[in-house]
């Protein structure tokens, strides 16, 4: 969930000098983008993995400071890392910026699986293994504690910012094809959720663009990869994570979201015409939850010739959590924008993650590179009622696009969007066969009506109807038939529901 602080605790005079830095953070980022440093000679991108670590009874694992001290021994490559993150039971991935020209998700494909066989291997020496599901089947309410937190600094300090700033407990309330109503002390239950981060390196021209194009997509892109159906025991929305996320983390209170506070997990509320438009928006709508600062003084870098790091704002941007982000970040060959696009969950399987990837990939491309703009043509709340709708429902789900009207999310993606995905992989040189494999893969759940929640969803009603399973124990034998799946690397709408594991 970001950078490390170092100040334990904040007074109000830290919280003033944060605002001041931040607003020269701010004009120091327009004085860069008025510039050429951020030009982008090809295409790189990168991804960060968020997994979770069981037991050999399907039950979360509190041991990633053990496992990461395993892996510590490893040596590490081509720029890729793993760390801690929320839940002690969490792990994050992090494969380094490279293209996807020619075979560049062959390459992923291939680094996920060598980084998932490594984690196994050590997780293994905890009697502990990885799964890769959007929000774990098998963690119960008393798992969901302050304590499951992970030892780094940060995450208790996070932590005690949004209570304190909350002033009251947080409420879960979801209703879907369940319903749960829950009170937490802290925001340990956003640890049951793990995603899969796309990030497109871009240049202030493109970055409008294209964040806006990842906006109006957002919800195709959902439907097609949904994998989070359970929290605690409860069938709630097809992808829950989502909820789950902008309840765990909302630092309103009753009063404050009647009065129409923003919330830290936000989908947004306008199309963009600036890179710096969002940057904007976060010094505007959003109170500072880890106000420390630097000594860098970003306006004298700049005038310098300097390239500045902006520490504020790229720490009060890691608080925000938009589920497309936008991100400023220094690199060797200097200062870069990236769209984070943070949709999709985690999982089920390294191939099903590279075909979620090529489907964004291309689709974002086809769209912000089109002569007419989808966002002139698609209202903003209708793109985010597209998203939400696509949470609850998944592959079922019913879209609005222009031209079309309402449709079945399946039919909207294999008869208008896959094409158009085609073309944008194309663009950007993507071999013709690894496109058209990977495209397949989401044709294929499409065509079938079954991604990962729909196989969870119907894997565990088979096992309560058929074999007089109560919920518990079906969705710790449907955890452990998934992981059998996902380790042949076969995509999930394949998977047969009956694997022996029994």
């Amino acid at each position: 969930m970001g950078d490390d602080v170092g100040i334990q605790e904040f007074t109000h005079a830290d919280l003033k000098r944060y605002r001041h830095k931040l607003r020269r953070c701010l004009d120091a980022l327009i004085l860069l983008t008025d510039g050429d440093l951020f030009d982008v000679e090809r295409t790189l991108t990168g991804m960060e993995l968020e997994l979770s670590l069981v037991d050999e009874s399907g039950e979360p694992s509190m041991t990633n400071h053990e496992v990461l001290s395993h892996l510590a021994e490893n040596a590490v490559a081509n720029g890729d890392s793993v760390q801690d993150e929320l839940g002690r039971f969490n792990l994050e991935l992090n494969l380094g910026p490279r293209p996807v020209a020619g075979f560049g998700f062959e390459t992923y494909e291939q680094r996920l699986r060598l980084w998932l066989q490594d984690v196994n291997d050590c997780a293994r020496k905890e009697h502990s293994s990885v799964v890769m599901v959007g929000t774990l089947p098998t963690v119960r309410r008393e798992h969901a504690r302050l304590d499951i937190l992970s030892r780094r600094p940060r995450y208790r300090l996070l932590n005690d910012q949004i209570l304190s700033v909350r002033g009251e407990d947080i409420s879960l309330d979801i209703s879907g094809a369940e319903t749960l109503r829950a009170h937490t002390d802290s925001i340990a239950p956003e640890s049951v959720n793990t995603s899969v981060q796309f990030h497109l390196q871009l240049t202030p021209e493109q970055f409008p663009r294209y964040w806006n194009a990842a906006q109006a997509m957002a919800g195709v892109q959902l439907a097609t990869a949904a994998n989070s159906p359970y929290l605690f025991g409860t069938q709630l929305w097809a992808e829950t994570r989502i909820i789950l996320f902008e309840q765990a983390t909302d630092i309103r209170n009753g009063e404050l979201r009647v009065q129409g506070v923003r919330p830290r997990a936000w989908f947004g509320e306008r199309w963009i015409t600036s890179a710096t438009d969002l940057f904007e928006e976060n010094l505007k709508y959003f109170v500072p939850l880890l106000p420390q600062c630097v000594s860098e003084d970003p306006i004298e870098k700049v005038n310098s010739g300097e390239i500045p790091q902006l520490g504020e704002l790229r720490l009060h941007n890691g608080t925000i959590y938009r589920w497309n982000r936008p991100v400023y970040d220094v690199g060797p060959e200097g200062p870069h924008l990236r769209v984070e696009n943070r949709v999709v969950p985690a999982g089920p399987t390294p191939i099903d993650i590279c075909a979620n990837m090529a489907f964004y990939l291309g689709l974002v491309t086809a769209l912000a590179e089109a002569d007419m703009p989808i966002w002139t043509k698609l209202p903003f709340a209708v793109a985010e009622q597209n998203f939400h709708a696509a949470a609850r429902h998944g592959i079922d789900a019913h879209q609005t696009w222009p031209g079309l009207g309402e449709l079945p999310a399946r039919v909207l993606v294999l008869d208008h969007l896959l094409p158009k995905a085609a073309e944008g992989l194309a663009a950007l040189d993507v071999d013709s066969a690894v496109a058209e494999r990977l495209l397949a893969i989401i044709a294929g759940r499409c065509r079938n009506g079954v991604n990962g929640a729909a196989w969870q969803v119907n894997c565990v009603q088979r096992l309560q109807q058929r074999q007089g399973l109560s919920r518990t124990p079906a969705l710790h034998e449907m955890l452990s038939r998934y992981a059998e799946h996902a380790a042949t690397n076969t995509p999930v709408h394949e998977w047969p529901p009956e694997l022996k594991s029994t």
